[in-house]
Order: C-alpha cells, then sequence, then structure tokens
C-alpha cells in the first residue's frame, strides 16, 4: 500500500501521515457511534433523506451491532493526535473481505484519514488470504464513488434498493494486484 507503513512495535497499527489506524477496542465504542452517526446524517440526508437515515441508524448504528463486530476484532479506528477521526467495519464472506463500513466525518475528509483505513483493511483482506475486497456504496453517492475508483476498484454490479430505498453500486478490488484507477472524465 502506498504511504502506509507498519507501525514497527504493533502489528495491528499502520502509520500514514500522522494518521495511525489500530483495531478498535471496547473503549472506543462512543467514538465510532458517534462518527456513524454524524457522517450519516450528513452523508445521506441530502441523498436519501431522513427516514433513510433514521432505517440505517436503527439497524446498523446501535451499540449491540457496533460491539460485535469491534469485539470481532473487525472494526479498525483511525486516530489522529490522539482523536478517533474515523472508522473501518469489515467482514468475510466467500473469498472476499466485505468493507461495510468506512466513515471520516467531513471536518476529517481529505487529509489523507479515508485511505489510511482503506490501506489498512486492503491489508488485512491479504493477510486473511482473501482474493478481494469488496462494497457497496449508494449510487447516488458520488464521493463515495470518485474514492474507490480513485483506489482501484471496479464496479461489479447495481442492486436496486427498491420501495425507497435507494440504489446500491457493488465494487471490488482483486487483492495483490496494482490498483488501476479509472480515468476521471
Amino acid at each position: 500500500m502506498s504511504g502506509a507503513r507498519p507501525d514497527p512495535g504493533r502489528r495491528d497499527r499502520v502509520v500514514v501521515s500522522a494518521v495511525v489506524v489500530r483495531t478498535a477496542t471496547g473503549n472506543d465504542l462512543d467514538a465510532v457511534l458517534d462518527i456513524g452517526h454524524r457522517t450519516w446524517r450528513a452523508t445521506y440526508e441530502p441523498i436519501a433523506g431522513p427516514d433513510y437515515v433514521a432505517m440505517g441508524l436503527a439497524k446498523w448504528w446501535t451499540s449491540d451491532v457496533v460491539i460485535d463486530s469491534i469485539r470481532l476484532g473487525r472494526t479498525l479506528v483511525a486516530e489522529r493526535d490522539g482523536d478517533v477521526v474515523g472508522l473501518a467495519a469489515y467482514g468475510l464472506r466467500g473469498d472476499d473481505l466485505v468493507l461495510w463500513k468506512l466513515y471520516v466525518p467531513p471536518e476529517h475528509q481529505g487529509g489523507g484519514v479515508g485511505r489510511a483505513l482503506l490501506d489498512a483493511v486492503l491489508r488485512r483482506g491479504e493477510e486473511l488470504g482473501r482474493a478481494r475486497v469488496v462494497l457497496s456504496h449508494l449510487a447516488d453517492n458520488e464521493q463515495a464513488g470518485r474514492f474507490y475508483a480513485r483506489n482501484g476498484f471496479v464496479r461489479t454490479d447495481v442492486e436496486s434498493g427498491g420501495s425507497g430505498v435507494p440504489d446500491s453500486v457493488w465494487v471490488a478490488r482483486d487483492l495483490g494486484a496494482t490498483p488501476q484507477p479509472e480515468e476521471q472524465p
């Protein structure tokens, strides 16, 4: 991963431009929930509306759901100057590592936090022997689409949301291959 270097003192940490990515602990629960709630509102209310946001927060951003991912060691947090400034959560499905969540609050976007988290997730996928990393983002989330395309992900499918739920775009990146970002118009 370009720009990423292992922290020699800890296998579960990566240092990138003053951003430390590490495996979340129970002590991070409140910070993870706060980031999830703030970024969901800022990102998805303009795209999908407050009802979609309320549904998502109730389904994926409760203490019970988040602590389970933390306990499994599948939530990473990014710290800058001791503050949690981003998170990623992943799971395993077949030969794939699925990136379920990657969120950076608006005030910390553009400073390498998202890239540091993504690099750490890609490295986890390689360590776990996964063939690729897959994820979905809302079709109207153009910022996410550009971010993942710049980082070597290619579109594999579009899933209809139905019943007022926005469509999702699925993207994937093969592991072990050098990323070839899509051309920007």
